[in-house]
C-alpha cells in the first residue's frame, strides 16, 4: 500500500483542497490497464491522459460538499413546486417545450415526492471555497458508472490486507441499491428493480447499464436493465414478477435524436412503476430554478439564505427588471450588457456545456447579441467564479512515470434518495480551465475525489 505524499498547492491553488495526496500505487502500465478495463464497452471515450491516483481532500471538506448539496437540494426541490400550484401552470411558468409534457405518473403527489432521488450538482473551489455552479437533476446523470470503476481500480490497489483503504468514499452502486431497497420499503412493494435505458443513444452500450444491474444483482437486490420495448415485462407480469420501482437513465432529448420511443415508458408508469427521478425533476433540473432560490423566497429562513448566498454564485433569471446586486437595487438588463467581464449566460435546460455563453470569452456585440436574445426570461445570468486549482499526478500515453499539473476540476458530488454516493471529478488534463465534458475533448479527463 502506497504512503502519503506532502504537496504544494501553488499560487493557483486553495487550502480547501489540502495539502497531502496518495502517491501512486502501482507501475503505470499497471494503472492504466485497470482503470481502461473497468470502463471497457461501456461507451466512455478515450482518455489519453489518465490519473495516477485519486483525488483527495481532507474529510472536513468531503462532508462540507455533501452537507450543502443535501441543502442546496431540497431548497430547490421546494423552489420549483412552489412556482405554481399545479404541474400544467408550472409548464407554463417554465416556458418548457412540448416534449417535455409527457412520462408524468398518473398520482400526481409521487411524481413530485421522487423528482429528487438522482442528483448530481456542479461546482468548483473559487477563491472563497466551493460554489455550486447548477444542479442536475436526473436519473441519467454522467458519473456514476465512471465513479464506481475508478473507485474500484483505487481500492484494489491501496487496500490493506485486511481491505482497508487509506480514503474514505461511498460507492454509488451500493448507495443506490440502499436508496432502492428504502423506497420500496416506503411503498411496500418488492425490491425489485427496473433500469431503464437505451443502448442506442449516442455514446451508449448496453454493458453500460448491465454493469450496475450485475452489481446489484451480486448484492442480494433483484436487478433487471430494460430497452423501452421490453418494458412491459416489467408490468404485465404476476405480481411476484413485476419490478414496481426503478430508474430512468435517459433523458426525452436524447432519446428523441435517436429515434427511440417513450410510450412504452408511459405504459409503465400508467401500470404503477415508479420510475426516478420522476417528471417534475425537470423543473429542478432547470437552471431557472437555481436563479430563483439565489435572488431569494419569501419562505426561507434566515440560515437559510446565508447558506444560499454562501455557496451559490449570483444567479438571477434574465428579463427587463430590477433586482439585488451586491445589496443594492440594479436595472438587470443594463447591468449585464456593462458587467461582461464578470458574468455567464446560461440557457434553462442546457446540457454538457452547450447554450453557456462566457462573457471574458467574447467580444462586446457578440454578448449584446447574446444577451438580448435571451432576454425574454428563458435564460439565467450569472456570476462567474474563477476556479482554484490542485496538483495532481498524471499519466501520458507512452508515458513511463507520472507527471504532475495543476488542474482546476469541476466537481460532481452524487447523491441518491438524500445520501452521499460519491465525488465524480473531472478536467482539463493540460491546466486549463473552463467548460468540462469529458465527452468532445481529448485534454479532459475524470477521477473520483475520496477523502482523507
Amino acid at each position: 500500500m502506497s504512503g502519503f505524499e506532502q504537496v504544494d498547492a501553488g499560487s493557483a491553488g486553495h487550502p480547501w483542497f489540502g495539502d497531502r495526496r496518495l502517491a501512486p500505487a502501482a507501475p503505470v502500465d499497471t494503472i492504466r490497464h485497470l482503470l481502461r478495463s473497468g470502463l471497457q464497452d461501456t461507451g466512455w471515450p478515450y482518455q489519453p491522459v489518465l490519473p495516477a491516483a485519486p483525488m483527495t481532500i481532507p474529510s472536513a471538506s468531503y462532508a462540507e460538499i455533501f452537507r450543502v448539496a443535501g441543502v442546496l437540494v431540497e431548497l430547490l426541490r421546494r423552489t420549483a413546486l412552489e412556482t405554481a400550484p399545479s404541474t400544467r401552470e408550472r409548464l407554463a411558468v417554465y416556458r418548457m417545450p412540448d416534449s417535455e409534457d409527457q412520462l408524468w405518473m398518473r398520482d400526481l403527489l409521487l411524481d413530485e415526492g421522487y423528482p429528487h432521488c438522482v442528483v448530481r450538482p456542479d461546482l468548483i473551489i473559487g477563491p472563497d471555497g466551493p460554489r455550486f455552479l447548477e444542479f442536475n437533476v436526473s436519473g441519467a446523470l454522467g458519473g456514476v458508472v465512471e465513479t464506481q470503476s475508478r473507485l474500484d481500480v483505487w481500492r484494489a490497489l491501496y487496500a490493506d490486507e485486511d481491505g482497508r483503504a487509506p480514503f474514505h468514499s461511498p460507492e454509488p452502486f451500493a448507495v443506490r441499491a440502499t436508496m432502492f431497497r428504502s423506497l420500496s420499503a416506503e411503498l411496500a412493494v418488492a425490491p425489485r428493480v427496473a433500469i431503464v435505458g437505451s443502448a442506442r443513444v449516442e455514446g451508449a452500450t448496453s454493458r453500460y447499464f448491465e454493469v450496475e444491474a450485475e452489481h446489484h444483482r451480486a448484492h442480494g437486490l433483484t436487478t433487471r436493465f430494460f430497452e423501452p420495448e421490453d418494458l412491459h415485462e416489467a408490468w404485465d407480469r404476476p405480481p411476484h414478477l413485476r419490478y414496481p420501482v426503478g430508474l430512468r437513465n435517459f433523458t426525452i432529448p436524447d432519446w428523441a435524436d435517436a429515434g427511440v420511443a417513450t410510450a412504452p415508458v408511459q405504459d409503465a408508469l400508467d401500470h404503477g412503476c415508479l420510475l426516478v427521478g420522476t417528471q417534475t425533476s425537470t423543473f429542478m433540473h432547470s437552471k431557472l430554478t437555481m436563479g430563483l432560490l439565489s435572488e431569494g423566497r419569501p419562505w426561507m429562513t434566515t440560515a437559510e439564505r446565508e447558506l444560499v448566498d454562501r455557496y451559490l454564485p449570483w444567479t438571477r433569471v434574465l428579463s427587463d427588471r430590477k433586482t439585488e446586486c451586491g445589496g443594492q437595487q440594479v436595472d438587470l438588463l443594463p447591468y449585464v450588457v456593462n458587467n461582461r467581464e464578470r458574468l455567464v449566460l446560461k440557457e434553462a435546460l442546457g446540457e454538457c456545456g452547450k447554450q453557456v455563453v462566457i462573457g471574458r470569452e467574447v467580444g462586446r456585440s457578440a454578448w449584446e447579441s447574446a444577451v438580448a436574445a435571451a432576454a425574454d426570461g428563458s435564460s439565467v445570468v450569472q456570476e462567474y467564479v474563477a476556479p482554484r486549482t490542485c496538483r495532481v499526478a498524471l499519466i501520458a500515453d507512452g508515458a513511463d512515470e507520472p507527471h504532475d499539473v495543476d488542474v482546476a476540476p469541476v466537481l460532481g458530488p452524487l447523491l441518491f434518495g438524500g445520501r452521499p454516493a460519491g465525488l465524480f471529478c473531472r478536467y482539463f488534463t493540460d491546466g486549463s480551465a473552463g467548460i468540462v465534458s469529458v465527452r468532445g475533448w481529448t485534454s479532459s479527463a475524470d477521477n473520483a475525489m475520496v477523502a482523507i
